[in-house]
């Protein structure tokens, strides 16, 4: 009994298991295998260099200073200032009085002076009048050759005695200009020492005046870059709050500093202008203009600090790697100074995707602008 219940499990096992590998084989899905084709590598368009014509400046930095200081002083020692017209920051006119020294002992020196020179005046003509007689009557013996002479002499020292007591009130009237300080050009005052009650001595400094208000950026440049510069070229500075000033080259210093080995560039600046003397900018000068091969910023690839492009291999569809070195830009163009041909076909974008002996699928090639250039662009110092 318990043989035959075995048994008639053991053929149920059986029967199950026959019957799920029956429908696990009339149920399944054909295998199908896929086959690639060659990789046809990426889709790129090309683009050829194009030659144009930039202009090339230099980058620089240096500091904005005064283009000349006038120093106004006293030439009158022992005198009260009595009376400051001007301040710092006021702008003058040449020969405008800026400051006023108390005059009255040079009034009084200079009315004695008056009264001397009428008393010489007076002696001289009483000389004269003598000594007209005399020689009415030098012929006639009334006279002697002695006293003749002695009139003669007398009148030549009255004229002498006038002539020193002119002298004398023309440096009392110099004295009493020198209490009025004028202004000794157009510009404005930079510095004022003087002040209201103060007693000078003859050179004291006053005032301190930036003449014509005139501003220059002196531009530090090397000993190569020195060559590139001619007065004349324009110039423009950028301040510190971002705005820009537009200046022209007066000159270029003769010699180098023999501890930088480095030269100035002295640029003018337009009167009125937001500079002021005491900053350090940053500026360009313009240059001149020059041939440049370009090609689009996209064909520029940056890797372990070296830029490269990709060429069209020969006839193949491959490209080849090439380092290039780069030098202006100018809005979405970067000029390429060597590494490759002006006939070359690039890969115009893209290539940062793409290596050495890289297959890819060519679209026809393009130039990289379609007309000259001539906007100015910046230099490498």
């Amino acid at each position: 009994m318990k043989l035959a219940k075995i048994s008639l499990i053991a053929a149920t096992v059986l029967l199950v298991v026959v019957g799920g590998v029956w429908v696990l084989k009339s149920g399944a899905t054909p295998v199908t295998t896929v086959t690639t084709g060659a990789n046809s590598g990426l889709t790129v368009s090309a683009v050829t260099p194009q030659q144009v014509t930039w202009g090339r400046s230099l980058q620089l930095s240096g500091g904005l200073f005064t283009w000349q200081t006038s120093s106004i002083a006293s030439e009158e020692a022992g005198l009260r200032i009595s009376e400051v017209l001007v301040d710092v920051g006021s702008v003058v006119k040449r020969g405008q009085l800026l400051a006023r020294l108390n005059d009255d002992t040079v009034q009084a020196e200079l009315r004695s002076q008056q009264a001397t020179v009428a008393q010489a005046r007076a002696k001289l003509a009483q000389a004269k009048a003598e000594a007209d007689r005399s020689r009415m009557v030098k012929d006639s013996g009334a006279l002697s050759d002695q006293q003749v002479t002695s009139y003669l002499i007398a009148e030549q020292t009255a004229q002498a005695s006038l002539d020193a007591t002119l002298a004398t009130l023309d440096s009392q009237r110099i004295k009493l200009a020198h209490t009025r300080i004028l202004a000794v050009d157009d510009g404005i005052i930079s510095s004022r020492s003087a002040t209201l009650g103060n007693v000078v001595a003859s050179g004291t400094e006053l005032f301190q005046l930036v003449r014509q208000r005139r501003v220059e950026w002196r531009a530090e440049v090397t000993g190569k870059q020195i060559t590139a510069l001619k007065p004349g070229q324009t110039a423009r500075i950028t301040l510190p709050d971002g705005s820009q000033v537009a200046g022209r080259l007066r000159l270029v210093s003769p010699t180098l500093d023999s501890n930088t080995r480095n030269g100035l560039a002295y640029v003018d600046l337009p009167i009125g202008s937001s500079a002021s003397a005491g900053m350090y900018v940053r500026g360009e000068i313009n240059t001149g203009q020059t041939p440049a091969l370009t090609v689009p910023n996209s064909a520029v690839v940056l890797r372990d600090g070296n830029s490269y492009v990709f060429e069209k291999d020969g006839d193949t569809q491959k490209v080849a790697q090439r380092q290039v070195q780069t030098g202006r830009r100018v809005g979405d163009l970067v000029e390429i100074t060597s590494g490759i041909a002006e006939q070359a076909q690039l890969v115009r974008s893209g290539g940062a995707f793409l290596n050495d002996g890289d297959p890819v699928q060519w679209i026809s090639a393009t130039s990289s602008i379609n007309t000259k250039s001539t906007k100015s662009t910046k230099a490498a110092p």
